[in-house]
């Protein structure tokens, strides 16, 4: 079966780039925006939406993304509600494909059967969980594909050839290239190295390979996306967000343009890397 993701990155190899995948934190800093800035990502330039599902104890992501988390939380974010952005997205947009982000517990206490139903049911096309390792494939990943979403797979500079096998084994969707060691947010990636690791792990998977960490201009999107399939943006537009927001953490009138105008820059830079 053909996921919107599927066709999203072969839509993108035809036109001869690379696709961009936006991460926002679902809820971020309230429903009304966050939706309202779901809505504006396509128009903007965004191929993939990628939601992070707000979680108290996000152990893979640094200050911004944990800071979104819990601006999330603090509106009264949770999974439920998270579902419904997805489906209130879908109302006015049944192309774009969206990513579900983030970890396992809430997903577990939730109840899997049931979370996978409501996420299919909502709209959702794939699901990247940071926190179970191919040896648990059982607890979510096998039943994610049979309900017919992508279960995305992180690997990174650390994953040698021998482990690689194991974490592609079930990915379908694309593979997220983790560019750099360490949390979210950190330094720039080497372009030097990502082109050999992209060149490593497509010879164990026909699956296009998105690069992400580190990705916060146009100039840094352009050199990615003449090496990869895909660049991942995430704590940049996290940034652009947090940094629209009044005193107390409210939205502003600018918060949706402050984030649609880097995706239009990002955007640029990946549609021109290859010309």
């Amino acid at each position: 079966m053909t996921t919107r993701i599927d066709a999203r990155f072969a839509r993108c190899a035809e036109e001869n780039r690379a696709a961009l995948v936006t991460f926002l934190m679902g809820g971020d800093p309230e429903e009304a925006t966050a939706l309202e800035l779901l809505k504006a990502l396509p128009g903007a330039g965004a191929d993939v939406i990628e939601v992070g599902m707000p979680f108290t104890d996000p152990m893979a992501d640094g200050p911004s993304i944990q800071a979104a988390g819990l601006r999330a939380l603090r509106a009264g974010m949770t999974l439920n509600k998270t579902l419904a952005l997805v489906s209130d997205f879908r109302k006015t947009d049944d192309d774009t494909p969206i990513v579900l982000m983030g970890y396992y517990n809430p997903i577990y206490v939730h109840g899997v059967e049931k979370f996978l139903a409501e996420a299919k049911a909502a709209g959702v096309d794939g699901l990247i969980v940071v926190d179970l390792p191919p040896e648990e494939d059982d607890e979510l990943c096998l039943p994610a594909l049979k309900a017919g979403l992508n279960f995305i797979r992180l690997a990174t500079p650390t994953t040698d050839d021998k482990r690689l096998p194991s974490v592609l084994s079930n990915t379908s969707g694309f593979v997220y290239y983790v560019s750099l060691t360490g949390v979210t947010g950190a330094a720039i990636a080497d372009y030097r190295n990502v082109s050999a690791a992209v060149a490593r792990i497509k010879m164990h998977t026909k699956l296009p390979v998105a690069v992400g960490f580190g990705v916060k201009t146009a100039d840094n999107a352009r050199a990615i996306a003449a090496q990869a399939d895909g660049v991942v943006v995430g704590t940049a537009l996290v940034d652009a967000l947090k940094n629209s927001l009044d005193a107390e953490g409210r939205a502003t009138g600018k918060t949706v343009e402050a984030v649609t105008h880097l995706v239009r820059a990002l955007a640029e830079g990946v549609r021109t890397a290859r010309n």
